[in-house]
């Protein structure tokens, strides 16, 4: 099938919750100590342009800030440490789907940093006063195809079968293997979804290997270095930018304990429980477990040895630690999601499992809003 640019609202001027929200949001931005360097009349000029058109226009340095305390405010963040590092491109200006590439090749370029990865977000323009955006359908910039077979079974990331299935539609063909990179799928007001293949050079991948398992390289496995999710609306003070993809780099679990591990993702526990010789005939003798450590070591091991940056999940789980306590020093509260926060594996040796936060808060802006029930972690991507 192929998508449609979204449409926001009918009405211009009130999509997104309503005028009335975008006046005390806008009203909320402008307010914050980041901003009080501003003159009054700022704040006016917004409104007045707010009140005039159903919308105003941000400068470069409140997008920049904006988008750094969207960052800070996302509660399912254990990346958000690192907020002050983000970098921005305007990307206000792309108005056309192949604009809109060009500015996330640039993105990938600029994160991907010879490995030595950055946090990046390039902000497309908002919804036209009709309501209409202009759109990445893909989850994340870079994602793997998945195709169905004639058994049933899946060659690829099963995850990801309805794009594998749109793209062809719109001219592309993949090669069939099971780390085919998906083509960017952009939509605007006044174009249909195009495609657009990913630049091979932007596409820094990491091949998976073993310290102590030769036999582990043959299963052929790899992951992409740079997360950038791209599902995200970004809110900041009153206006959505439903194009902002947004990267930081990637726990080893988000690939390890997910990617390749979960049952309806590449499901690479059994292959390699039986490399190691592992008794799989119950779940008692904790094969899963003993395979599921193998993998994540290896994910850990392959990604420094290619010097791509990588954090282990019990590294940045006290480095959350240590940035929910800073927050408080300077006053400000750090609503989290308890059930993000924490890895998928070994959870409870991790000082996030046995604390309480600050509930989450799905009215705080500036933030990153997901679109859809799953959509995750800005710093470090959705698994």
């Amino acid at each position: 099938m192929v998508f449609a640019a979204r449409m926001v609202d009918a009405e211009p001027g009130t999509h997104h919750g309503g005028f009335e929200r975008r006046l005390r949001e806008c009203r909320e931005f402008f307010a914050m100590p980041e901003l009080s360097h501003l003159p009054a009349t700022r704040l006016r000029q917004a409104l007045y342009e707010l009140y005039a058109t159903g919308t105003y226009t941000h400068t470069a340095e409140e997008l920049l800030i904006g988008a750094k305390v969207a960052w800070r405010n996302h509660a399912r963040c254990v990346g958000r440490q690192h907020w002050r590092t983000l970098k921005l491109l305007d990307a206000r200006h792309a108005t056309t789907a192949e604009q809109i590439a060009t500015a996330c090749w640039k993105h990938l370029r600029i994160a991907t940093n010879g490995g030595a990865l950055q946090s990046v977000i390039p902000v497309g323009p908002p919804p036209r006063a009709d309501g209409r955006e202009y759109r990445i359908d893909n989850p994340q910039l870079i994602r793997y195809a998945g195709y169905r077979q004639t058994d049933g079974s899946i060659l690829g990331d099963p995850a990801h079968l309805e794009i594998t299935e749109t793209a062809p539609e719109l001219g592309w063909r993949g090669s069939g293997t099971a780390f085919d990179v998906l083509p960017l799928l952009v939509s605007t007001p006044d174009e249909p979804l195009r495609h657009f293949p990913v630049p091979p050079e932007l596409v820094l991948e990491v091949d998976i290997t073993h310290p102590d398992y030769p036999w582990f390289g043959e299963l052929d496995l790899k992951w992409h270095a740079v997360p950038a999710v791209s599902n995200m609306d970004l809110s900041i003070g009153g206006v959505i930018y439903p194009c902002a993809p947004f990267s930081g780099w990637y726990v080893n679990t988000e690939i390890g304990a997910r990617n390749l591990c979960d049952e309806d993702r590449y499901n690479m526990l059994p292959a390699i429980a039986a490399e190691l010789g592992l008794d799989t005939s119950s779940a008692r003798t904790l094969w899963k477990d003993r395979a599921l450590v193998e993998l994540n070591r290896a994910v850990i091991h392959s990604f420094r040895t290619a010097k791509v940056i990588m954090v282990d999940h019990h590294t940045v789980a006290n480095q959350f630690i240590d940035h929910v306590e800073r927050e408080a020093r300077e006053g400000r509260p750090c609503p989290t999601d308890w059930s993000w926060i924490n890895p998928p594996m070994s959870a409870a040796l991790t000082p996030t499992y046995h604390r309480l936060f600050d509930r989450p808060d799905p009215t705080v802006r500036p933030n990153f809003i997901p679109r859809a029930p799953g959509a995750g972690c800005p710093a470090s991507g959705t698994t």
